[in-house]
């Protein structure tokens, strides 16, 4: 057989002899584009249109964000801070502290009574809403005359703005004129103090907030009963299953990815959920219906003087209090066998 010879043997093998020395040296070939220049020339595109993004958001949330972490290692309040009066420029004065805003925090009992508050809230309200979406969305799922028209109405509430939901329900809830009492005192019951009792006040902010919250849970789990194949019900039933049993065993586990995410989305949405608290009851009455982040605000915006230090610190504890119950929400749903 013949062989091709006009290459020349010495380059070729001085070349691989090269390449075997800058191998064994450590070197590269300064040629060699690196890892993050091969992917802003692959991807180029890609980049440019994340970009805006990724800056606007570091403008909005990141800046904010460092700002709140280093106020809360001072003692930043009102006073302190630089200010302008008139033509008087005032320098800011606070200092570092370190951890005292967490020590201080962390011993008084008001955090954990606003602490102990908030995670009630959270869990009835999510637990209503999922429950409650769930219901709505099996009952949307089958072909029935209106179906249109009743998911349309479902989903209204969502599309409504939160603040013209909140003072609808104030009205309703209004003690001499509103809705509710009305229909009670017609029924010969006595006025009940929606707003003004803390225990009456707690159950009509979970309710506000569980009316706003259902369309969501109802268009992600309708969503996800649409992607469940009919062919699983159709054998389910063939082989004698009721409709509990294709509940329990086809529908809850063909929701369990929709439903992992909507819970601990909402989760995190009703935790910070201050417009239903501070618009319904502005916290009270008293401070019946405070929540961290409702007062965390007043902290910073009502209380005089403004602490600034201290409401940065209480947001700081609510971030990691968040991302903690995500880090265990995850690590749960992965010894379920859950990817997300």
């Amino acid at each position: 057989m013949a062989v091709e010879t006009g290459r020349p043997v010495t380059k070729a093998a001085g070349t691989q002899g090269a390449r075997g020395r800058a191998h064994r040296t450590g070197h590269k070939n300064p040629r060699t584009p690196g890892r993050l220049r091969r992917a802003l020339a692959t991807h180029w595109y890609a980049w440019s249109m994340v970009a805006p993004v990724v800056i606007v958001i570091g403008v909005i949330i990141g800046y904010p964000l460092a700002r709140g972490v280093w106020l809360s290692f001072t003692d930043a309040n009102e006073a302190n801070v630089e200010r302008t009066i008139g033509v008087n420029h005032i320098p800011a004065t606070y200092e570092h502290v370190g951890l005292a805003n967490y020590r201080a925090i962390l011993n008084d009992g008001v955090f954990w009574d606003r602490l102990g508050w908030t995670v009630v809230w959270t869990v009835s309200c999510v637990a209503l809403s999922f429950a409650l979406g769930l219901a709505l969305a099996v009952m949307l799922n089958r072909t029935f005359k209106g179906r249109t028209l009743y998911r349309t109405a479902l989903v209204l509430p969502w599309a409504v703005p939160a603040f013209v939901s909140v003072f609808t329900w104030r009205l309703l809830f209004n003690e001499r004129s509103g809705l509710f009492n009305e229909l009670l005192t017609g029924a010969g019951f006595d006025r009940i103090s929606w707003l003004n009792d803390p225990t009456w006040a707690k159950i009509s902010v979970i309710a506000v907030n569980v009316w706003v919250g259902v369309p969501f849970m109802l268009i992600a789990l309708l969503g996800g009963l649409q992607s469940i194949p009919g062919e699983l019900y159709e054998a389910a039933e063939m082989d004698g299953a009721g409709p509990w049993q294709r509940f329990r065993h086809i529908t809850l586990p063909g929701l369990r990815s929709v439903s992992s995410t909507v819970v601990l989305l909402s989760t995190i949405w009703t935790f910070n959920m201050f417009p239903v608290i501070f618009l319904l009851t502005r916290g009270g009455p008293g401070d019946a219906t405070e929540i961290l982040v409702t007062y965390a605000y007043r902290l910073s915006f009502v209380i005089s003087p403004r602490d600034y230090s201290t409401s940065a610190a209480w947001g700081v504890l609510i971030l990691l209090l968040l991302a903690l119950v995500t880090a265990a929400y995850r690590r749960a749903l992965r010894k379920q066998g859950e990817t997300w």
